[in-house]
């Protein structure tokens, strides 16, 4: 199995690089805690036996609240052996969105990478007869130290089109949408990523990025899976900037991705000097555009020894589309992002314009074999958002991505905005209607409306405007109220009580008059 040359599907490709490069470090925690590809792999197929056991077949779905324990990330590689879908959740995130996920992708099985019992109790009421809950505790570790290794026959029933994994990002409705990624997506983007990046067994990726946000799939599938070592770096260890940038520096890491947002906190905070990162050879950023005056700074510090690279790319299309060098010259004009350069090799795309009379302005759609499969479980919102190209003759499937773009002469794209009310902020994509729809669910509120105010062309704030009811709450109260139902990055900054909502001429809530109130 291992000796093909063809590898078909991740665990394959997996068994490969596990016997290629037995002995390097695939997992180095800052706590000098390390593993080598033989023992992950040994504990992938342990695990994968475990998974059997408990009667997870092919298809079936396997939840874990992933906080970055080596056995996580061998449950990962476990259900990519045995054709199981993974999906990563966030243990921090509010029960009511969580309850949500859960509901949508109905997992065989359930895992904590750590002892939550709030989390648990919520989990033992609600999915007690759909999705055992597993704890990577000691009793879990013994009984699957207890299998033997080897290399599973179920690898070669794996198919190209399979599912790999589910992302779940934010959804208009108030139901985050689960995008789903096959392993033939994976495997390009893993081709793709070590072409790009010039990436080889010698590196040391950083992997700052949580793990059920997508940036993270670069860090574990370009690193893992081209033999390379991963450093994992916890939530705690990653809000503290002196600290995280130390544990970059001693891990002697090569490779950086994260969200502009984590570099200009670092930046902002002044825990980045010349003398940090000196091991980094390429530094790549995306999710949200880049203060100009900020990426400056940046490549002032580190353009003479490292590259930089803006890339972009949605969930729906295994993580990144589009990658761009940044040199010099992109700081003649300090009034505009930096373009998204030319899409990714195997990639196509088409630009559909919002104006006939103007072609080269439009929404991008994205064609080729790195576009994911749809929606899990949501077949209304997969067939708005992944539709036939309507140029083609036969048929070919390309994702809309909401994304405005204008094409340069030089063949480059350049960002300029969404065709609907979702956002990036704080390097998350979000859907406003969810965060409406947190708020419609609160018994004292009457009517919503949230919107995006741009504070810079770069940065922004979410806003709230409530009308309310028999209550004395006030913006502080349900503040508090809302913490409880949305994640922190889609918390309004401000929530403004008003007697009654702007409406338009239709008796819809007048959003355009509302971002003008101050």
């Amino acid at each position: 199995m291992t000796g093909s040359g063809y590898h078909y599907n991740l665990g394959l490709k997996f068994y490969k690089i596990a016997d290629t490069f037995s002995d390097n470090i695939a997992f180095k925690y800052p706590s000098d805690e390390m593993y080598t590809y033989r023992e992950v792999n040994i504990l992938s197929n342990k695990i994968a036996c475990y998974l059997l056991k408990k009667a997870v077949d092919k298809g079936d779905v396997v939840a874990v609240f992933n906080e970055k324990s080596h056995y996580a990330y061998s449950l990962m590689l476990a259900c990519l052996k045995i054709g199981a879908i993974y999906t990563n959740l966030d243990t921090s995130s509010p029960w009511a969105r969580l309850h949500k996920i859960l509901n949508t992708c109905q997992p065989k099985i359930i895992f904590l990478d750590q002892e939550r019992l709030s989390l648990k109790t919520n989990l033992a009421e609600h999915f007690s007869g759909t999705g055992l809950i597993e704890l990577f505790d000691e009793e879990f570790k013994l009984e699957v130290d207890n299998f033997e290794d080897q290399n599973l026959d179920e690898t070669v029933n794996v198919n190209g089109s399979d599912p790999a994994y589910i992302m779940f990002t934010s959804g208009s409705t108030g139901f985050p949408k689960g995008a789903v990624m096959s392993h033939s997506n994976v495997l390009n983007f893993i081709d793709w990523g070590r072409q790009t990046f010039g990436v080889n067994e010698t590196d040391i990726f950083t992997n700052a990025n949580p793990v059920y946000f997508d940036n993270s799939v670069f860090d574990f599938y370009i690193s893992i899976f081209n033999g390379a070592t991963l450093v994992p770096i916890g939530h705690e260890l990653a809000k503290s900037p002196k600290q995280l940038v130390e544990a970059i520096n001693q891990s002697r890491c090569t490779v950086w991705f994260s969200v502009p947002s984590l570099l200009v906190y670092l930046l902002s905070t002044r825990a980045l000097s010349k003398s940090d990162f000196t091991t980094v050879k390429r530094m790549s950023f995306g999710g949200e555009g880049f203060p100009k005056n900020k990426l400056q700074q940046l490549y002032q510090l580190f353009g003479d020894r490292m590259t930089l690279f803006n890339v972009y790319g949605p969930t729906e299309c295994t993580c990144i589309c589009s990658s761009y060098i940044i040199s010099e010259r992109d700081f003649d004009n300090m009034s505009e992002l930096a373009p998204l350069g030319h899409i990714a090799p195997n990639f196509g795309y088409e630009i559909l314009p919002l104006d006939e009379n103007n072609q080269n302005i439009g929404e991008l759609a994205l064609l080729g074999p790195c576009v994911g499969l749809g929606y899990y479980n949501d077949f209304s919102r997969t067939a708005s958002s992944f539709v036939q190209n309507e140029k083609s003759c036969f048929t070919q499937i390309m994702y809309k991505t909401g994304d405005l773009v204008e094409i340069a002469s030089n063949g480059y794209l350049h960002f300029k905005g969404r065709i609907d009310n979702q956002v990036k902020h704080m390097g998350y994509r979000i859907e406003l209607e969810e965060v409406e729809a947190a708020f419609s669910s609160l018994t004292y509120v009457n009517e919503v409306g949230v919107v995006y105010e741009k504070l810079t062309p770069e940065l922004g704030q979410i806003k709230a405007f409530v009308s309310l009811g028999d209550t004395n709450k006030d913006d502080k109260n349900i503040l508090a109220d809302i913490k409880n139902l949305l994640p922190p990055y889609m918390v309004p900054r401000v929530v403004a009580i008003l007697p009654i909502l702007p409406k338009n001429s239709n008796g819809k809530i007048d959003r355009k008059q509302l971002a003008e109130l101050k």
